[in-house]
């Protein structure tokens, strides 16, 4: 995609993983554009083979950002873990990629919705840990699914209720407080990130979505898939606010004519 159209609100989206892009495998990515698309902006695909340099000038044209989840775990020396037995499949790439996308969008007040796999690296960039196999570490009654599954799958999803902190943006996104969500993934946060308030659990107690503190901030962690919900409407609110929020946060730093 090109970032030339300056009209249109221009969301980044780097490749889930550095296998799919050299396959060019996109079904699963082509998710994420889709309800991006849905909700008015235009998403702009990232490499995870830019030079640091590259990567830098293109998400600097960029208004804000979606990181995908992915079937690779955040490298554990990251946050001072050891690498758990679990945790089978890493993407040095994708971390470098996202690590970067999360110092400039921060900086800039640049929104950002990091799902899955996104709300796991948040939470790390933000100095935060994660439990690398929920069934090993929290063993527990709830099922949250096998990591990735197949693309095209309609139904496989395990499914659960999760509890969102009241006067959080989820829950008024919501319009309740409890939502029931899909669930794909082994691992999640642990102990939260510096400045990530912790606005979603499962009834288990797994940490489901925080929300980075600060008023001028949008940025949103969700464990959960809403771009594999296009019908529900707590998933089309979330992308929804996420856009209105990318299109607030440029027309406030467009230069006054």
């Amino acid at each position: 995609m090109s970032c030339e159209n300056t009209n249109k609100l221009r969301v980044g989206i780097p490749w889930r993983t550095s296998e799919e892009e050299r396959q060019g495998e996109r079904e699963k990515l082509d998710n994420y554009f889709a309800a991006v698309r849905r909700a008015g902006a235009e998403p702009v695909e990232l490499s995870l083979d830019l030079p640091a340099e590259k990567l830098a000038e293109q998400i600097e044209r960029l208004d804000g950002f979606v990181l995908p989840g992915s079937p690779a775990d955040v490298e554990p020396s990251r946050y001072g873990a050891a690498r758990h037995a679990k945790t089978k499949r890493l993407d040095p790439a994708r971390d470098r990629t996202d690590s970067t996308i999360l110092d400039h969008a921060i900086a800039e007040r640049k929104p950002v919705l990091a799902i899955c796999y996104g709300c796991q690296i948040l939470n790390v960039h933000q100095r935060g840990t994660l439990l690398q196999d929920i069934p090993a570490e929290k063993p527990g009654n709830e099922v949250h699914g096998n990591t990735d599954l197949a693309a095209g799958v309609k139904k496989g999803d395990a499914e659960h209720d999760a509890t969102l902190e009241r006067g959080s943006r989820l829950a008024q996104l919501a319009g309740a407080e409890r939502v029931h969500i899909n669930s794909s993934h082994h691992q999640a946060i642990d102990e939260p990130g510096n400045g990530l308030r912790v606005t979603a659990r499962s009834s288990e107690g797994i940490i489901e979505g925080v929300e980075l503190e600060g008023e001028r901030n949008w940025v949103v962690g969700v464990q959960w898939h809403p771009e594999r919900m296009p019908d529900d409407s707590f998933a089309q609110k979330l992308f929804g606010d996420f856009v209105a929020a990318v299109e607030r946060n440029r027309a406030a730093v467009a230069p006054k004519s």
